[in-house]
């Protein structure tokens, strides 16, 4: 197999009619480069170059030779600027897979200022509702990034990036709408919007909510984190959602809990984490999670 270095040296032998000067401008003695050229004549098994007193030009051979040569030294040269740029931070592409809440709230302010910023820099992501899912892609080097809340101990590197408050969502005119905050035992009985199986959502709030019942209480359940608060406010029931799941001009009437029930936002990588990778956490810390201005006005509210 040839070695770059002798297409290199066929290509400059070519464009400069002289071994003298393709030395010279390849910083190589002129013994050096004839070695490489008699090497890659060896390996075509013919000529690639004619020698007279005027200098060297290509033969058929060479011809036909150098025209892959050029491709295969540039897409090597390519290769090394590519892994200089993610290197350094400045080009690359970031694979990010995140809890379909946050795709609005924390990843998409941030991705629209790289594209604006680093056009150089692909950022590619897609939501997952299953975190077990999502940490095989992450193992297997599938994924860079992950954005999820804090599933506690895990194998990864975890950096805190928001923090987020989880909620009540429910309809405008649901007696615990007039008030300003709701206890867990509140929920118990009522009409409760939940999420399907396929949802890691549902099983981390039922965990956590192990003192009240709500699985006799479901009257329907959905795969789309950002769906159950709009299905709760058309009058379904009451739904618990983070408040990243809730949008902008949402209808019901959002409440916090008492007392007030918070999680940590993270990233998880693989160590060592690249540079590119690094400087994409320590922008989403940053930017933090963006809650809608109505949404928070109502929170707001609530404390009175």
């Amino acid at each position: 197999m040839p070695t770059l270095r002798a297409l290199e040296c066929l290509l400059a032998a070519a464009e400069l009619g002289s071994v003298t000067r393709a030395a010279h401008h390849l910083h190589l003695s002129q013994p050096a480069i004839s070695h490489q050229l008699a090497a890659l004549e060896r390996e075509a098994g013919t000529a690639l170059l004619i020698r007279d007193r005027r200098g060297v030009r290509l033969t058929a051979a060479g011809r036909a030779a150098s025209a892959e040569a050029r491709r295969a030294v540039d897409a090597a040269s390519d290769a090394i600027r590519l892994a200089r740029a993610v290197g350094q931070g400045v080009g690359g592409t970031v694979r990010v897979e995140c809890a379909q809440s946050l795709t609005v709230g924390l990843l998409a302010p941030v991705l629209a200022d790289w594209h604006r910023d680093r056009p150089d820099i692909t950022i590619s992501f897609r939501e997952s509702t299953n975190l077990e899912r999502s940490f095989a892609t992450l193992e297997s080097g599938e994924t860079d990034l992950l954005l999820f809340a804090d599933p506690g101990k895990t194998e990864f590197m975890t950096t805190t990036v928001a923090e987020e408050e989880v909620v009540v969502a429910l309809p405008a005119s649901h007696p615990l709408a007039s008030r300003p905050a709701i206890r867990r035992q509140e929920l118990q009985g009522l009409p409760f919007v939940h999420f399907t199986t396929e949802n890691g959502l549902g099983s981390w709030i039922e965990d956590r909510l192990d003192d009240v019942d709500l699985r006799r209480s479901v009257v329907a359940r959905t795969a789309v984190t950002t769906h159950a608060p709009q299905l709760a406010a058309t009058g379904l029931g009451v739904a618990v959602v983070p408040i990243s799941a809730i949008t902008a001009g949402f209808p019901g009437a959002v409440r916090p809990f008492e007392p007030r029930w918070r999680r940590r936002l993270v990233a998880m990588t693989t160590t060592p984490r690249d540079p590119l990778t690094t400087r994409l956490v320590d922008d989403l810390r940053e930017a933090g999670l963006r809650i809608p201005d109505d949404v928070a006005r109502q929170l707001v509210s609530c404390l009175g």
